[in-house]
């Protein structure tokens, strides 16, 4: 019986969250407790890239981390970001997220509703006088490098941002006494098997959010009962209020 869940990103700032909604119906303990964490290249690690942002004029942002680092980055580089830059993002609230750092104007921000970049390539194409900044992960593969190139879109990308492992501490492997955890990637699943080795390996069950998190939990040896998304259940809290519910 699953009674203690391990979730494997930051506690939702929301008391509406449907993880605190599950806690109350079925009566289990959910603790959020990320396995990875993001942290950004220092200004001399992004030299040697050979990038100068001001080089230019537009900037494609994928995620928060990829705003931070942009910025943390420029700051840390004495470099004043112009007034003119065009900031181009997958979706709304990753554009509404570039207020923290610079006045938002609409003729400047655009964003994409689907999250994905393909949505986005229409209105880079409207611009395509632009020379385009992509900031990434060190993880990462050529999918939007490919994308820029069929629109013959002037682009660099670059690294600004590591995933790393979010290790565990001596105590917490002491104690740890969990009958499921909740994984959102690769990395996270990476970081777990690190540290357990094959020990949780029929101890634990595992819920995974994406496919290649799937993947890398069942290569691993780990017990998947919960898999998401899925056309039924698209989100990770509504795959695992429907295992809950089957087995409360």
């Amino acid at each position: 019986m699953v009674r203690k869940i391990l979730v494997s990103q930051p506690k939702p700032s929301s008391d509406k969250s449907p993880y605190f909604e599950m806690e109350k119906e079925y009566g289990v303990e959910l603790v959020f407790r990320p396995f990875i964490k993001v942290e950004g290249l220092s200004s001399k690690e992004f030299r040697q890239q050979k990038i100068s942002i001001l080089n230019y004029s537009a900037v494609v942002f994928t995620s928060r981390h990829a705003i931070d680092n942009y910025f943390n980055l420029a700051k840390e580089m004495r470099l004043e970001i112009p007034e003119t830059m065009k900031y181009f993002c997958v979706t709304e609230t990753i554009a509404l997220y570039i207020q923290k750092y610079v006045q938002y104007r609409k003729r400047k921000v655009f964003f994409g509703k689907t999250g994905k970049i393909d949505d986005l390539l229409p209105t880079m194409v409207k611009h395509k006088g632009e020379r385009y900044l992509v900031p990434m992960s060190d993880v990462h593969d050529d999918t939007v490098k490919k994308l820029l190139d069929s629109k013959k879109l002037t682009h660099a990308e670059c690294v600004m941002y590591r995933t790393v492992s979010n290790d565990f501490t001596e105590e917490e492997v002491k104690t740890f006494d969990y009958d499921m955890c909740i994984f959102f990637s690769p990395s996270g699943i990476n970081a777990f098997k690190n540290t357990f080795g094959d020990t949780m390996n029929g101890k634990v069950v595992v819920g995974t959010f994406g496919p290649a998190t799937a993947k890398a939990a069942h290569d691993a040896g780990l017990e998947v009962k919960v898999e998401a998304p899925t056309q039924q259940f698209p989100s990770m809290t509504s795959a695992l209020n429907e295992f809950l519910k089957k087995n409360k």
